[in-house]
């Protein structure tokens, strides 16, 4: 039986902060505001993965109320899914993101997050496909004052 899950995240870029997406920080002059290292593909990755094993959401997990989880790297919350998935004999078929922001430029750094990713999954990184789009200078995103991301995952019984 396979199932699937959808995620969704959006954090404000502010100064002073790391841009972290998908478990790697990418150079730019603004971060997400969030917290924990408020990796939005991270987090919606979170939410897929939890909507296709139907147990909750991000926030249901790692509560931002919970003062163990200010400033956590979201790799840890992948980890920690990942062996949620493992115990309920649920394997990770495939993940398709899209990442959603005007700038920087996210291509150059594909590679580097579907390795974290990846790792911190206990997957391959042919499991993870990644992609980037602006929001055509329409709304927050596109005004560069916030950074989105859309996730599908399939899980699968084993």
């Amino acid at each position: 039986m396979e199932s699937c899950g959808i995620g969704y995240d959006l954090h404000r870029l502010v100064e002073g902060r790391k841009l972290m997406i998908g478990g790697v920080e990418v150079p730019f002059d603004k971060g997400s505001q969030g917290h924990s290292d408020g990796d939005v593909l991270a987090h919606a990755l979170c939410d897929a993965l939890l909507g296709a094993a139907c147990l909750g959401d991000i926030g249901t997990h790692f509560p931002d109320t919970d003062p163990k989880w200010k400033d956590a790297s979201s790799l840890i919350f992948l980890e920690h899914i990942a062996k949620m998935l493992h115990d309920r004999r649920l394997r990770i078929v495939h993940i398709d993101a899209i990442v959603i922001c005007e700038r920087p430029k996210l291509g150059p750094h594909f590679p580097a997050m579907r390795a974290a990713l990846a790792k911190a999954l206990g997957l391959t990184t042919d499991k993870i496909n990644l992609k980037a789009k602006t929001n055509e200078g329409v709304d927050a995103v596109g005004r560069g004052e916030a950074i989105a991301a859309n996730v599908i995952a399939t899980v699968r019984q084993h």
